[in-house]
């Protein structure tokens, strides 16, 4: 049953989504607002499929607002909370690796949404940029949203925060949001998606201005706080 739920999503999901991405770059030039509301048919669409299909729904514990932009710090354990996150948080600019930013249109796309490209060599020259994207999305008003271990990991993998999320804390000066999750049990890397309950714990804010070692292992415990190892 999870292998055809499973299929009936690929088939469901990606096939309506080919229209929306192919005519992303279309409505990409109208600028940021636009695209953000372009995107938001496909995170709808995601939502439905991801519910109805493969039964999974989601569960919100805390406040994902602090009334002004933040920075938020996710774990990533699979492509549903990429997707989910966007919409919840009211499109926020999202961090994303360069590999993402270099696929023909969509990647320029993702740059007119104002998605922030990270370097994972973490150069000062790199960072200096990242920053600056970043104080362009919050001059609109938007929060920024980062995964700070820098890769999607299975459950029950807790690797260092990457060095950039500590390079945007420390030179944006914003409170932090750190975002608990537990996609991965529902969500495997290999293997047929299951049914059950999604949990997007939003921790309290952090104030801004923490030495590095104090904030990284603050954010790193609470975006740990549901990891268990897979379950079934």
């Amino acid at each position: 049953m999870n292998w055809a739920r499973t299929i009936a999503f690929s088939i469901v999901f990606y096939g309506l989504s080919i229209p929306i991405v192919l005519t992303t770059p279309i409505t990409a030039l109208f600028g940021w607002k636009a695209l953000a509301a372009h995107t938001r048919l496909w995170t709808r669409l995601h939502g439905w499929t991801t519910t109805h299909i493969l039964g999974i729904r989601r569960r919100i514990e805390g406040d994902p607002f602090a009334g002004g932009p933040v920075l938020y710090a996710a774990k990533h354990q699979a492509m549903y909370e990429t997707v989910e996150l966007g919409g919840m948080l009211r499109s926020p600019a999202i961090v994303m690796k360069q590999e993402l930013a270099a696929i023909p249109a969509w990647g320029w796309a993702a740059r007119r949404y104002g998605a922030i490209v990270v370097d994972r060599e973490a150069s000062a020259s790199a960072l200096r940029r990242m920053v600056g994207e970043a104080r362009i999305a919050l001059a609109a008003g938007r929060s920024i949203l980062i995964f700070p271990e820098g890769t999607r990991v299975s459950p029950g993998e807790q690797p260092p925060l990457r060095a950039g999320f500590a390079g945007l804390y420390q030179m944006l000066k914003l409170p932090v949001i750190p975002i608990a999750l537990d996609s991965g049990q529902v969500w495997p890397k290999q293997g047929p998606k299951r049914p059950g309950v999604v949990t997007f714990r939003f921790g309290e804010p952090i104030p801004p201005g923490l030495p590095r070692a104090e904030i990284e292992q603050r954010v790193h415990a609470a975006i740990n706080a549901l990891d268990m190892p897979a379950s079934g």
